[in-house]
């Protein structure tokens, strides 16, 4: 719910700063006042389009801020989180800043960081709903009245299962769609074999490249390798010239006649020793690679051509060839979904067929649920809105179906909500209602109907009493007080029988100040209320019959 409002430099208002309860607050004050510039401010942050004209008459900007509280799992804390502005652990409120330049720009931040436009709208859609302006009203939009003829209709249950049954329907309607756009395939079946072929024919797992690519070098180096070979054999053990074992065993003999005068000799020949032993296995290990090694160009031609062919597949593939098996692998798959395909089309006329039918059973249901609901809303609305002083007013709420081409996760219908202001006059939507005070008390005997069932935690309520007096504003007043005990409703008015309905109470005044008038907000305590009534009910002069009159209003709602 609104916590906070916080106005600065803005039309006529130098500072105001304004907190705000549960329940219905009602903001009031002489014509001209300024009363409605706090649903302006609101207005504004909520993404209406600002312009210079809201700065106040020599500032350089005018600042709005407002804060809410938030309860855990609410659509605006969501958003946050999605959107990642939300304020982390602390997660309880969130604040909405904008600031309007003199010269028409703006800036606009959510949680102290930089936000559009756009976000400042789809937050602010989640947090308020203001009644009084079309352009302000999401009940004039046929998406909101739907939600709420849901919401009347409690038909979550129901509503889940087309969602479901639709996606079920649409991803098979895709999947067809994606088989038919490939066309006559045996020409890429054809093709597809044709490469599976050749690739199939190679070895190509990781370790036998590895050991082709070895082998390969083996065969092409033999002759150096051989050479190699032998060279070091005669240079570390040959028995036909000097070799370093023959060395190594000849210095140790040398070393050990001596040894018993110098100790450290014995560490000198145990570390000659391990050379030796070393030597000797360098030998072993030689000669075994030497008997290995041998020149055979027959075989060396061999993996030369197998290793040209897994090149020039590498080449035609345009992958390396470590990846050469996974592209067999890939193609096999492809061959495997176009070999079935046919079967697969047939297969998936059956089962859309199915689909179709389990989202026409689901919507179906749904459908009766909200044909249901728009009776009952439609009769609790008109009658509120006798009440509110629309005697032969009529409300309906119309279902039109909509015909199931494609998966609809709405539902089979759409809904628009009608209303007869007058007795004798055919109804018309909601949107194209002409009559702004009209609009409000409609709009209000909705909201009372359905017991803001909808989501959007504060409702504000302006020019709700227009045109109305007497016991229709009282009944006005009696009603929002109703609406306040499950949602947060703020109502600007000029009636006295709405005002004496408020957990709280508002008054805007304006006065002179250095030549330039300004408005100001003051909250009444119950002395100041009384006194603001009585000024509502008599007028300029504060008569004691319009003092008493004020007390018995008050007296009434306690």
């Amino acid at each position: 719910m609104l916590a906070h409002l916080a106005i600065k430099d803005f039309a006529v208002v130098r500072s105001a700063e304004l907190d705000f309860g549960r329940g219905l607050t009602v903001i009031s004050g002489e014509t001209g006042a300024g009363k409605s510039l706090l649903v302006d401010a609101l207005g504004l942050l909520s993404g209406l389009r600002a312009d210079s004209g809201m700065v106040r008459h020599g500032a350089e900007r005018a600042e709005l801020t407002a804060g809410f509280a938030l309860v855990d799992a609410s659509p605006a804390l969501a958003w946050l989180r999605e959107n990642e502005l939300d304020e982390g652990d602390d997660a309880s409120s969130c604040q909405i800043r904008r600031v309007i330049r003199a010269d028409g720009g703006s800036r606009a931040w959510i949680n102290g960081r930089p936000a559009t436009v756009t976000q400042l709208t789809e937050l602010a859609g989640l947090l308020v709903e203001i009644h009084g302006q079309h352009e302000h009203q999401a009940l004039l939009a046929r998406s909101s009245q739907l939600t709420l003829l849901d919401a009347y209709g409690r038909t979550e249950r129901e509503l889940a299962e087309v969602a479901a049954a639709a996606k079920s329907w649409g991803d098979l309607l895709r999947e067809r769609e994606v088989l038919l756009a490939q066309g006559d395939v045996s020409d890429r079946i054809g093709w597809l074999e044709h490469q599976f072929a050749e690739l199939d024919r190679e070895t190509l797992d990781p370790d036998s490249l590895l050991k082709l690519q070895a082998d390969h070098r083996r065969h092409a180096h033999a002759a150096g390798l051989i050479a190699a070979c032998d060279a070091a054999f005669a240079q570390l053990g040959g028995d036909e010239s000097p070799s370093l074992s023959r060395a190594l065993h000849q210095v140790r003999g040398e070393l050990q006649r001596v040894a018993e005068h110098e100790t450290r000799l014995v560490d000198v020949d145990a570390m000659l020793d391990n050379a030796a032993i070393q030597i000797d296995e360098a030998l072993a290990l030689l000669d075994r690679v030497r008997s290995d090694l041998d020149v055979d160009p027959d075989a060396f031609a061999q993996l030369e051509r197998r290793l040209g062919r897994v090149h020039d597949l590498s080449r035609k593939h345009r992958v390396p060839t470590e990846q050469l098996a996974g592209q067999r692998d890939a193609i096999a798959e492809e061959l495997d979904r176009l070999r079935g395909a046919d079967e697969r089309l047939q297969k998936l006329d059956g089962d859309i067929s199915h689909a179709r039918a389990q989202w026409r059973k689901a919507a179906d249901a749904l459908g009766l649920k909200r044909r249901e609901a728009a009776a009952a809303l439609s009769r609790d609305t008109t009658a509120l809105i006798a009440e509110l002083g629309m005697g032969g007013g009529r409300f309906e709420v119309a279902l039109e179906p909509v015909e199931a081409e494609r998966p609809d996760p709405q539902g089979g219908e759409r809904v628009e909500f009608l209303v007869a202001a007058n007795l004798g006059q055919p109804p018309r939507p909601l949107r194209k209602v002409a009559s702004g005070g009209e609009l409000s008390r409609i709009s209000l005997a909705i909201e009372v109907a359905a017991l803001g069932l909808d989501a959007v935690p504060t409702m504000v309520f302006d020019e709700v009493d227009s045109g109305i007096g007497g016991g229709v504003a009282e009944i006005v007043g009696q009603k929002l007080r109703a609406l306040g005990a499950s949602r947060q409703v703020l109502c600007v008015t000029h009636l006295p029988q709405v005002a004496a309905q408020g957990h709280a109470h508002y008054r805007v005044s304006k006065a002179a100040s250095e030549g330039v008038t300004q408005s100001a907000v003051q909250s009444l305590d119950a002395k100041q209320r009384e006194e603001e009534l009585a000024r509502m009910l008599g007028g300029v002069e504060m008569t004691r019959e319009a003092r008493a009159a004020a007390k018995r209003l008050l007296a009434d709602v306690e």
